[in-house]
């Protein structure tokens, strides 16, 4: 029991990381039904940016999550400036090629040798790992840090999205662009705004990842990045909560699966889950046909 528990615990602590992704693509589609396939490589570069930041710069810690949030708000404003904008009346399916082929384009100019290298770096620890025993169960200070930070940016997110005047007018132009328009919002404002929030936590999400599973390379946002998106799609692509326990869904699933059957198979069930889902219930746990939330 206590093992099936301490798996429970560490599929928690993935699922958090897997959380924050998640809520970049669920925001996105929710404001420009866009799935943003370059969003696993802004959480690729985060985990970067946070790798100099600490290993080469040695910067403190409380400093390096908002330089990352920063870097990455900012890169993500900037690609759906030049990338999406100017495709925003254009079919969909254009679209959905350009966030590809912008993924693919960060993937391998991330790579080059005077950028980031192709080569694996083992990512530095900024503080030491205990261990704290509760009841036959280990949990380490790695996973309490995990904790607090995801929970503490989904109480910020939650304080954005539904009691501020910036969260107000995301969920109107997620309802209706043209009215919301016609209110007096900026629309092209919100809709960078919405590429910013996402784009930071996935940085933070980066910073986490490579804290948690210390090593990182420019490809390493692939796995995890369509890993979030089948959890957005479990929860009802669109909606926040439903991202957040898809992801959680996702992370003890994939632990539990590596645990039990082997780590062979937990992209196979992953991936098989959301066939099921698209299959019987399209719409995700928490969406229904009618409503279009952020």
């Amino acid at each position: 029991m206590s093992y099936l528990c301490q798996q429970l615990i560490n599929g928690l602590q993935l699922g958090s990381v897997y959380a924050l992704i998640a809520l970049g693509y669920t925001m996105v589609y929710g404001i420009v039904r866009l799935i943003n396939f370059a969003h696993g490589d802004i959480f690729m570069i985060g985990a970067y940016v946070g790798y100099f930041a600490l290993n080469v710069y040695k910067i403190p810690l409380p400093f390096v999550f908002p330089l990352a949030m920063a870097i990455c708000a900012l890169l993500g404003m900037t690609i759906e400036k030049l990338a999406y904008k100017p495709l925003r009346n254009a079919p969909r399916i254009n679209l959905l090629i350009t966030a590809m082929g912008v993924s693919l384009f960060l993937e391998y100019f991330s790579s080059l040798k005077f950028i980031f290298g192709p080569n694996f770096l083992a990512y530095p620890r900024p503080f030491r790992v205990t261990n704290i025993c509760l009841g036959g169960l280990m949990i380490n200070s790695v996973t309490i840090f995990v904790f607090l930070i995801v929970f503490s940016l989904l109480l910020l997110l939650e304080i954005i999205v539904y009691r501020t005047k910036i969260g107000m007018a995301m969920r109107a132009v997620s309802y209706d662009k043209e009215t919301s328009a016609l209110m007096g919002i900026n629309v092209d404002n919100i809709i960078s705004f919405t590429f910013g929030l996402g784009s930071a936590l996935a940085a933070v999400g980066g910073i986490l990842y490579g804290i948690a599973y210390p090593q990182i390379h420019p490809f390493m946002g692939i796995m995890p990045g369509l890993k979030a998106f089948v959890a957005a799609v479990l929860g009802g692509i669109g909606i926040i909560k439903g991202a957040v326990v898809g992801a959680l869904i996702m992370g003890v699933l994939e632990v539990l699966t590596s645990a039990y059957l082997s780590s062979t198979w937990r992209d196979a069930i992953a991936f098989s889950l959301l066939i099921l889902f698209l299959i019987f219930k399209p719409t995700g746990i928490f969406g229904k046909e009618e409503m279009e939330k952020v």
